[in-house]
């Protein structure tokens, strides 16, 4: 069993993260009022703590969370691979759609992030939601499978 350990959003492009204690997760927008949610199968991307912590320790140096600009980030759950898999995410229900691939706006935060980033999910994963509801700092985390 996992635990929900961060979630943050962003407005429009390029803004900068905001971290919440709280979020709505919904069927049309993903996490409520982040202007990626609308992209089908990216509505909700998740980070693990492990992947973002091997990239950091490969880089050696401690970033934020929020510089790889996921809207989730949860600790002791393994996403690698598990495409097709459902997330539960406090009262939301994810569905695994993809890796997420660093991008170069990871290399623009931290030369060097994108290829750290690169193996093994480490940049986390895509997902669409499959039913929506509220997701909290400290929530269980687990895979289902269906």
């Amino acid at each position: 069993m996992g635990e929900v350990t961060g979630i943050a959003k962003r407005e429009r492009p390029r803004a900068p993260m905001r971290q919440l204690t709280e979020a709505e997760i919904n069927l049309e927008t993903g996490l409520a009022d982040d202007f990626r949610g609308a992209v089908r199968g990216r509505q909700v991307t998740v980070l693990t703590e492990e992947g973002w912590q091997a990239a950091c320790a490969e880089l050696g140096e401690k970033l934020p969370w929020t510089t790889r600009r996921a809207n989730l980030l949860v600790r002791g759950v393994d996403l690698t691979g598990r495409v097709g898999t459902r997330l539960k995410v406090g009262e939301a229900v994810l569905v695994i759609t993809d890796e997420c691939d660093p991008c170069s706006v990871m290399e623009k935060a931290r030369k060097g992030l994108r290829k750290a980033l690169a193996p093994g999910w480490r940049a986390g994963a895509t997902c669409r939601v499959a039913r929506a509801g509220r997701v909290r700092l400290g929530d269980q985390a687990e895979l289902q499978e269906i």
